[in-house]
């Protein structure tokens, strides 16, 4: 329905479940320079993107802002009605320490080779949908203790204001380090955040990947302390959502 109701000229609509099987027969990739995920805010498209790039796609990008960034009526309905500062009071400054390392989920595919086992658990990701991608600061902040929250940000960012127990890991310096990966819970739901859910989205792909329980946070430090990110825009370089980031393109129906 949001596909009929408009969108960008020449775009193709595909379920996110069937994305594996159009790439391998329905298209061929490697002949665009550039395919663009688009969604209505970037996070799922995000986090397509990073399973397909893992999956040897380099030529994919996810469009940042999804189509908030593309025309007002989008931005109106998605980012521009969620950013929220209802949490800023309750951030603590305290820096958290990571946890003991324990390991790395079992995957349990009944596959011995790497190409094999990675190909069962992209196919798996895929099969099993998006629906439960997204988490929302209410849900995290009715009870943060619940969760394994992983901060994604730098270092004087994360040590400004960041949600109760958040532990900090590096943007760069934390997947595909198994010594790094090891330290983050599975036994617990991962919630996983950065300033705008992009590269949470990201993140969240590589650690479901991996058999981590993730979830992203919808829209990021948006959600919950926007004020704040808006006065400190400068300060500490955050990207807080605004009208400015909003394009007048076309859509089409």
């Amino acid at each position: 329905t949001q596909f009929s109701a408009g969108h960008i000229e020449g775009a193709v609509n595909r379920k996110f479940e069937e994305l594996p099987d159009w790439f391998e027969t329905g298209i061929k990739p490697f002949e665009y320079d550039k395919i663009i995920m688009v969604c209505e805010d970037g996070q799922l498209s995000g986090y397509t993107t990073c399973l397909l790039r893992l999956m040897g796609y380099g030529n994919v990008f996810a469009m940042r802002w999804g189509m908030s960034s593309w025309n007002i009526k989008y931005a109106n309905d998605g980012w521009l009605s969620e950013v929220s500062g209802k949490y800023e009071t309750q951030l603590e400054t305290k820096v958290n320490e990571r946890p003991a390392s324990t390991g790395m989920p079992a995957l349990n595919t009944g596959m011995s080779s790497g190409a094999d086992i990675s190909s069962a658990r992209f196919h798996k990701l895929f099969e099993e949908g998006a629906g439960n991608l997204m988490i929302t600061s209410d849900e995290v902040f009715a009870n943060p203790q619940s969760f394994f929250v992983m901060n994604l940000e730098r270092k004087d960012k994360y040590e400004d204001g960041h949600i109760p127990g958040a532990v900090r890991y590096k943007p760069e310096a934390t997947l595909g380090f198994t010594e790094e990966m090891a330290s983050i819970p599975s036994d617990k739901t991962v919630v996983v955040y950065c300033g705008t859910g992009h590269n949470s989205a990201f993140a969240t792909a590589y650690l479901r990947l991996f058999g981590y329980d993730a979830r992203t946070l919808k829209y990021g430090n948006n959600s919950f302390m926007y004020n704040k990110m808006v006065a400190q825009r400068t300060s500490l370089s955050w990207l807080p959502f605004t009208s400015a980031d909003v394009n007048d393109f076309e859509i089409v129906k």
